[in-house]
């Protein structure tokens, strides 16, 4: 993707759910899947503006998008959840495991050790379940 806005008759929702798909797949749908119920409007809020607005600006591509939003999840220290979903997507972008292992251990110099223990331990799960998922077919 080249991280450029399309042509103007695109609205944001449209975009976001583009580009979306394009970084998390079925992930992405997973988590839009989990507010049907709860809150189906912010699921709206979560395509248009991260992806519809911020993802799709020119300036950044996809990998280097997501090896930043790897290094904030990680510095938080609060956000797992999300922290895995972007390590995969991180991988559909192009990021190597060793890629994502290094931002992370990164972050032990900004965010501190437990911080990057954390983060390595969610990244350590993503990467088994898609090994397990390879095996499986």
């Amino acid at each position: 993707m080249t991280n450029q806005f399309p042509d103007s008759c695109e609205s944001r929702l449209e975009r976001g759910k583009r580009v979306l798909a394009e970084i998390d797949g079925e992930a992405g749908d997973n988590v839009v899947a989990a507010l049907a119920d709860i809150a189906p409007d912010f699921a709206n809020y979560l395509f248009e503006f991260p992806f519809g607005d911020i993802y799709s600006r020119p300036g950044l591509d996809l990998r280097a998008r997501e090896i930043a939003t790897i290094a904030a999840l990680t510095a938080m220290g609060n956000a797992t959840p999300q922290l895995k979903v972007h390590i995969e997507a991180g991988l559909n972008v192009g990021l190597t495991r060793d890629e994502i292992t290094e931002t992370i251990m990164q972050m032990a110099v900004y965010a501190g050790f437990p911080a990057a223990l954390n983060g390595l331990f969610a990244a350590k799960e993503v990467f088994a379940m898609l090994l397990r998922a390879q095996v499986q077919t």
